[in-house]
């Protein structure tokens, strides 16, 4: 494919593709692209990664539990290491709620350091975006159990990115969330 630029922005024009008309739960109804963007955007410029399989797989984290898209179609198009990033962070929709979240704190510690990656970027985002708005049909206790669920979720992923961890950390703390 060429540069890991090209490699990059073709990762970016299919998330773009897959996710057209989805929406944020905010009340502006924030495009959904701006989420994976923002994850990628955060590990490179927050955490300093520079590995293009963690940044192809940051834009491309909720393609297959968000949309019509495969594995197989992410692993043809981007390759195996991608794919395997992605399915390591992609939760089983066909699972209750309950039982995606409680996986995802069993997971987090044997996740890869590529995975473990990904999965702290997008808690960061979905905790600040959470702390800018709330969302439509969200109480402020949802709130607050969202946050306590992904500080558990992140415990499991401690010693992956200081920087990332520095910023989760800070923001749990605003929350009265220990370490």
């Amino acid at each position: 494919m060429g540069s890991e630029a090209a490699m990059l922005l073709e990762a970016a024009h299919f998330a773009a593709g897959k996710h057209k008309g989805q929406r944020r739960k905010d009340p502006d109804g924030t495009p959904y692209i701006n989420h994976p963007i923002g994850v990628a955007r955060i590990l490179a410029h927050e955490a300093g990664v520079t590995d293009i399989v963690v940044l192809q797989a940051a834009l491309l984290h909720d393609t297959v539990e968000d949309t019509a898209t495969t594995f197989t179609e992410i692993e043809e198009r981007f390759g195996e290491e991608v794919r395997r990033v992605v399915e390591e962070v992609t939760d089983d929709k066909t699972l209750p709620k309950s039982e995606r979240k409680r996986l995802q704190i069993e997971r987090a510690p044997t996740s890869s350091p590529r995975a473990k990656l990904v999965k702290l970027a997008d808690k960061l985002y979905n905790l600040r975006d959470l702390n800018h708005c709330t969302p439509e049909g969200w109480s402020s206790q949802r709130v607050q159990e969202y946050f306590q669920w992904a500080a558990e979720v992140v415990a499991g992923l401690r010693g992956t990115s200081p920087p990332l961890e520095e910023a989760l950390r800070r923001l749990f703390e605003e929350r009265g969330l220990g370490p």
